[in-house]
């Protein structure tokens, strides 16, 4: 995917999705359902993360990484300086 072609905002609300998509399977996995879109188990999940997290490094976009790990916290949206940066008590990049 060609990654330059979309905004910083466009960037974030992508990532965001996919960290969002992981929530919900982590949610619905609690539950014991079968999770919805499978983001752990499909390798293309990650790498389109791994993806938006150069190009967001690379515009020097600041952003919480994803917890692969465990469960999602929430997160706050803050507007600094016209760019859209996302805060939370973890480690930031």
């Amino acid at each position: 995917m060609d990654y330059q072609a979309f905004t910083s905002d466009s960037l974030i609300m992508m990532y965001e999705a996919v960290r969002g998509a992981l929530a919900s399977d982590d949610a619905l996995e609690t539950r014991r359902a079968d999770p919805r879109f499978r983001v752990r188990e499909t390798p293309e999940w990650k790498k389109h993360a791994a993806d938006l997290e150069a190009a967001m490094l690379q515009r020097g976009i600041n952003f919480t990484l994803i917890d692969w790990e465990q469960g999602q916290e929430t997160l706050l949206f803050d507007r600094d300086v016209g760019a859209l940066a996302l805060t939370a008590p973890s480690d930031r990049v």
